[in-house]
C-alpha cells in the first residue's frame, strides 16, 4: 500500500465484512484518523482509531457531518436481518434508508471517495425483496455524483457471523470445506473470505484517493475482489 494522509470513516464495523475493513484500515499508517461510527462499543483499539458510539442511529447522519478531521473515504458495511430487525420493513430502514442518508450526508461533507458493501447477483427487477433492496441502494448512492463511487459486490461470505443465518451457515460450511481442499480453487467464483473482502474494499478506496483511478463509479465484482484482497494485497 503507497503511504499517503487522508482520515477515513466507516460504518457497520462490528459486522463480518465490516469488522475487517475497521482491522484492515488500523493496520495503514495511511490513515491517521480513523471515525468508526458504531451503535455498540468495538472489539478493536488502536492509536488512530477514534470511536463514535451512539445507540441512535438516526443521528450517525449528522454525527458524520460534524467530524473532524473530515473523512475523505467513507466506507459502509452497514446491513442488518430481518430476523434481527424484526421485518422486512424495519429491515429496509437500516440497509436501505440509513445507508442513502449516510451517503447524502458524506457527499454533503465533501468527501472525495465513497465505497458501500453491496452483494452479487443484485437486481432492480428482482422478485426477493431483500436483492431489490440491495440493488436500489446502488443505484441511489450512483446517482449522488461522489468524484469516487466503490460498490463492491462479492458472492457468498465466508466467515462466522455473530447473527443467525441457517440457509447461509450450510453454504458457508460448503464453501469452507471446498476451499480447504482446493485451495479456493472450486469456491472462489462464487464465495470468498470476509477478510479478502474487507481488504479488497480498502485498496480499491485507496486506489481512487491515490489518483489511480478514474472519476466515476467502478463496481468491483468476485474478481476484483480476489485480486485486490488477496492477488495484489501487501500488508
Amino acid at each position: 500500500m503507497a503511504e499517503g494522509t487522508s482520515a477515513a470513516a466507516l460504518v457497520g464495523c462490528t459486522g463480518l465484512v465490516g469488522s475487517h475493513i475497521l482491522t484492515t484500515l488500523t493496520s495503514l499508517s495511511s490513515h491517521p484518523t480513523i471515525h468508526a461510527i458504531a451503535r455498540r462499543d468495538l472489539s478493536t483499539s488502536s492509536a488512530n482509531l477514534h470511536p463514535l458510539i451512539e445507540s441512535d442511529s438516526s443521528i450517525w447522519p449528522s454525527s458524520l457531518k460534524s467530524l473532524s478531521p473530515t473523512p475523505n473515504i467513507f466506507l459502509s458495511a452497514l446491513g442488518t436481518t430481518r430476523g434481527l430487525a424484526g421485518s422486512f420493513e424495519a429491515q429496509r430502514k437500516i440497509d436501505y434508508d440509513l445507508n442513502l442518508s449516510l451517503a447524502k450526508a458524506a457527499k454533503e461533507s465533501d468527501v472525495k471517495v465513497y465505497v458501500l458493501i453491496s452483494s452479487g447477483g443484485v437486481s432492480t427487477k428482482s422478485l426477493f425483496p431483500y436483492c431489490k433492496m440491495k440493488a436500489e441502494l446502488d443505484e441511489a448512492v450512483k446517482g449522488l455524483g461522489f468524484p469516487h463511487t466503490v460498490i463492491v459486490k462479492p458472492g457468498l461470505l465466508v466467515g462466522t457471523r455473530k447473527d443467525s443465518r441457517p440457509p447461509e451457515a450450510v453454504f458457508r460450511a460448503i464453501a469452507k470445506g471446498l476451499g480447504a481442499i482446493s485451495k479456493a480453487a472450486l469456491t472462489e467464483w462464487w464465495a470468498v473470505d470476509a477478510d479478502v473482502v474487507g481488504r479488497a474494499a480498502v485498496a480499491a478506496g485507496m486506489q481512487c484517493l491515490e489518483g489511480k483511478r478514474e472519476e466515476g463509479v467502478w463496481v468491483v465484482g468476485q474478481s476484483d475482489i480476489i485480486r485486490l484482497g488477496r492477488t495484489e494485497w501487501k500488508d
